[in-house]
């Protein structure tokens, strides 16, 4: 397997922190510790998570924690429209953020079925 920095779901991901840390930056300074803070936990959790699972000995175990990033890209997802909602996020960016968003959650999508399939595989017993 490649190693997590080689991943383009991983590139992606880091690409996005980037693009979600400028844009909250401009919410209002009351946020900072409410939506502002979450955001920032749930976009980092994703590329966190694809590299600890590609650190685990154990396919499953490393399943686990594609499972966790990929949650982490829901959360945020909700966590997007509802700085929308509540006028910190303007529609062109929730919009650009979004399209980045199903772009890593697509290539999350497509490590996890790789996984997947390598689980399923059984050992061969003819001899």
């Amino acid at each position: 397997m490649l190693h997590f920095t080689e991943l383009d779901v991983w590139k992606e991901a880091r690409l996005l922190v980037k693009l979600v840390y400028e844009d909250v930056r401009l919410f209002p300074k009351e946020e900072m510790f409410g939506i502002q803070s979450q955001i920032k936990r749930c976009v980092i959790s994703i590329p966190s998570n694809v590299a600890e699972g590609c650190g685990r000995n154990h396919r499953k175990d490393s399943l686990q924690f594609f499972y966790i990033a990929r949650g982490s890209a829901y959360e945020l997802e909700t966590q997007l429209y509802l700085s929308f909602d509540l006028g910190f996020l303007p529609e062109e960016k929730l919009k650009l953020l979004l399209d980045k968003l199903q772009r890593v959650r697509m290539l999350l999508s497509g490590l996890i079925n790789r996984y997947k399939s390598l689980i399923d595989i059984k050992p061969s017993t003819d001899l």
